[in-house]
């Protein structure tokens, strides 16, 4: 099969919609899809139908209701098509025997087991009832001989449990903002000239490290941890910079391939991959996609990486952080806004009109960004990430947003109210003629910053690897949207749009400017500059996660329909929950591995070179000269006892401060986490690596930093 036929073989998509539903019950899904309307049964059961035999042709045998709760990976459980044949007692012509069914009911609603999934306080253990309820905005697909059917998932009460309702509720609300935006500006009570739509359109570039799967299974903190809790540096990094773009290994470039025919049998446009800087990492992008496809196509994308790699002898590690010196991994999530006609809100046109609605769907991200610089921190807050920002090509903690030069300084002058002077001199004019003509690429790109504006897109480089593409595209949204409503709001008083329209943009410019910085983002003076602009640097996840529940954001959040009170309460619960969990696990996997495979290493190498001192003693002592030196082993001996007295002392302290944790108040607990625990283990890693670079190859059970990263050829 070439490769355009094999795209989207294993999707029960448009196509296969089109040719094997009626034409009256097709265009009655499409027109679901297409407005968010209510699928009737009789309807729900001719797609059933044909979805099931469709299914049986590619080989399926179960179906499954698919979705994402907020433990932020996928969930299934699987129900084969298999049925009795007849429940007529009086029928034993088919008694025993089987027939393949699903109904419009099984392909709507689902009731899986709530009770063991977080809910952060939405649900008792003893209250299990969920329901999972169809999103066809989202295509069925098959995997492992599965029908999986994208699904929302909600409690009994009807509140959300997952990262697709969220999602699905803050595209409602920013299409119906911009959508007021585009009718304003068209200046027509009929919206069909700006189209019916505002899409939010995304494509997340995906970062990974690929290593040998034996030298996985031998460092048990890879296993628990998805990261190496300590690990010397090896005497080769990424300092040559040869890897990055480098060519692609024989077993990476078979893994790729492979990968890169799963994704597409199931509709993921997967185009580009790469060498990414550190060594055994790598990068895959896809095409951009509607946001709620986008979301479902990296979750796939981030489960087959692991079942591909598994198949060709590797491990694919996730985390955002798994070796310490060198890039982490992240996720860039490139945002924008599109009408259903295809036009790129953040595309400047040739027209008066274009030139206006760039320059204010431009200015309400700035806002945007500005004014809920809390709520992107914390869309992108984990624990892993804290270990990545801030370092290795990683944003720091503080929001702000590259514009470039040229962009900034047309901003400037329409703040000021001044001619901007371009490359050829156009005269810049606000009212009517916004913006001159330039280049789509007027800015150069800054790999430092968290959120930049590269060409007709903004890219959220903040929120790591392992993270939903769900988390900070519901936020951004949300926020945007917000601001949208804010402009439609004083637009649709005006008496004067255009002068109105002028005011507006020049007033949001001057007001959130600040957040606006083309520089080095890792530089020391731009903490300072930051400090003194007013904006956050909330350096962790425990600083982050509690602007969730801060009055004025559940106001926001509630404004648009996108959370309840409840729902941002029992997502801020799970999340500092997750976060605790998190480091207890890696705290009581570092104790063990000190205590297994550190201290027997060194004990042993101690013990031998005592030996080796005494023998050599015992030599010289009968012999007439002193021929056998042995003050290098002495020296060493001396700084190695010294250590491993260190290395214990802070063993025992860590051991002390994690047997001391029970329950309570979960911030209390997250901070003493934050504070005491994550400190301890910086403590006990820096000692513990120094230890491993004096230490003999032989004596050292697990694999080395360099013997991971170069495992793979």
């Amino acid at each position: 099969m070439n490769t355009p036929e094999l795209f989207g073989s294993m999707v029960f998509g448009d196509a296969a919609m089109q040719s094997r539903l009626p034409l009256e019950t097709y265009q009655a899904l499409k027109k679901t899809i297409a407005r968010g309307s209510h699928l009737e049964l009789d309807v729900a059961n001719v797609v059933a139908k044909a979805m099931k035999d469709w299914a049986l042709e590619k080989g399926a045998t179960h179906f499954s209701h698919w979705f994402q709760p907020m433990t932020g990976v996928t969930a299934e459980k699987h129900e084969s098509f298999i049925s009795p044949a007849t429940n007529d007692s009086h029928d034993t012509q088919n008694e025993g025997k089987a027939i393949m069914a699903f109904s419009g009911k099984a392909l709507v609603k689902g009731e899986p087991d709530a009770s063991a999934f977080p809910s952060g306080g939405l649900r008792a253990t003893f209250e299990a009832r969920g329901y999972t309820a169809w999103d066809p905005t989202s295509y069925a697909f098959i995997k492992n001989n599965t029908l999986c059917i994208p699904t929302a998932f909600c409690s009994y009460a009807g509140d959300a449990l997952d990262k697709k309702t969220p999602l699905l509720r803050s595209v409602q609300a920013i299409n119906k903002q911009a959508m007021r935006i585009l009718k304003l500006l068209k200046n027509t009570s009929d919206t069909a000239a700006a189209g019916k739509a505002v899409r939010v359109t995304v494509g997340a570039e995906q970062e990974y490290f690929l290593i040998d799967k034996q030298m996985y299974l031998k460092r048990p903190d890879l296993i628990y941890c998805g990261r190496t809790l300590f690990g010397a540096k090896p005497p080769k990094g990424q300092e040559l910079e040869d890897h990055y773009f480098g060519a692609i290994k024989p077993r990476v470039s078979a893994f790729m391939q492979e990968l890169n025919q799963e994704l597409w049998k199931l509709g993921v446009f997967s185009k580009i991959e790469h060498n990414e800087a550190a060594p055994a990492q790598h990068e895959l992008a896809p095409v951009f996609s509607s946001v709620n496809i986008a979301a479902d196509h990296n979750q796939l994308t981030m489960e087959l990486m692991k079942t591909v790699a598994d198949k060709h002898g590797l491990t694919c590690l996730l985390h955002e952080k798994p070796f310490e010196g060198v890039n982490g991994s992240s996720k860039h999530i490139n945002w924008s806004l599109s009408t259903d006609k295809g036009v790129n809100l953040f595309e400047p046109g040739e027209t008066p009109f274009d030139n206006a609605q760039f320059l204010l769907f431009l200015v309400a991200v700035i806002k945007a960004a500005d004014k809920h610089q809390d709520l992107l921190r914390m869309s992108a807050a984990s624990a892993g990430n804290d270990l990545r920002l801030g370092e290795n090509e990683a944003p720091p903690s503080i929001i702000s947003v590259f514009l470039g030069d040229e962009l900034t300084d047309i901003l400037t002058a329409i703040e000021n109210g001044e001619e901007y002077q371009g490359r050829e001199k156009v005269l810049m004019e606000i009212g009517v003629t916004a913006l001159p003509h330039f280049p789509k690429d007027i800015n150069d790109r800054n790999r430092t910053s968290p959120f930049a504006f590269t060409g007709n897109k903004f890219e959220f480089r903040t929120p790591g690897s392992s993270a939903s593409v769900a988390d900070s595209c519901t936020v951004m949204n949300t926020i945007v949207a917000d601001t949208l409503c804010g402009f439609a709001d004083t637009l649709e008083k005006s008496g004067n749009s255009n002068k109105d329209l002028e005011k507006l943009i020049k007033t949001a410019i001057k007001e959130h400017k600040r957040i606006i910085f083309n520089g080095n983002n890792y530089s020391p003076a731009w903490e300072f500059t930051a400090e003194e602009r007013g904006l956050l640097n909330l350096k962790t996840a425990v600083d982050a996660l509690p602007c969730m529940i801060k009055k004025e954001n559940i106001e926001l959040f509630k404004r648009h329909g996108v959370f309840s009170e409840s729902e941002l309460h029992a997502r801020y619960e799970v999340m500092l929950e997750h976060y605790c969990k998190i480091m207890h696990i890696e705290a009581l996997t570092m104790l063990d591995l000190m205590k297994k495979e550190v201290i027997p290493a060194v004990v042993a190498y101690q013990n031998d070179l005592v030996k080796l001192i005494k023998n050599k003693k015992i030599c010289e002592d009968n012999v007439s000269c002193p021929v056998f030196g042995f003050l290098l082993e002495q020296k060493l001996l001396i700084k190695l006892s010294g250590l491993s007295d260190l290395l214990l002392e802070d063993l025992e302290k860590l051991e002390e401060n994690t047997n001391r944790i029970k329950g309570g108040d979960l911030k209390a607990k997250a901070e003493y986490y934050r504070t005491q625990i994550a400190g301890g283990m910086d403590r006990l890693r820096k000692t513990a690596d120094e230890i491993e670079s004096m230490t003999g190859r032989r004596y050292w059970g697990l694999p080395l930093y360099g013997e991971i990263l170069y495992s793979v050829n």
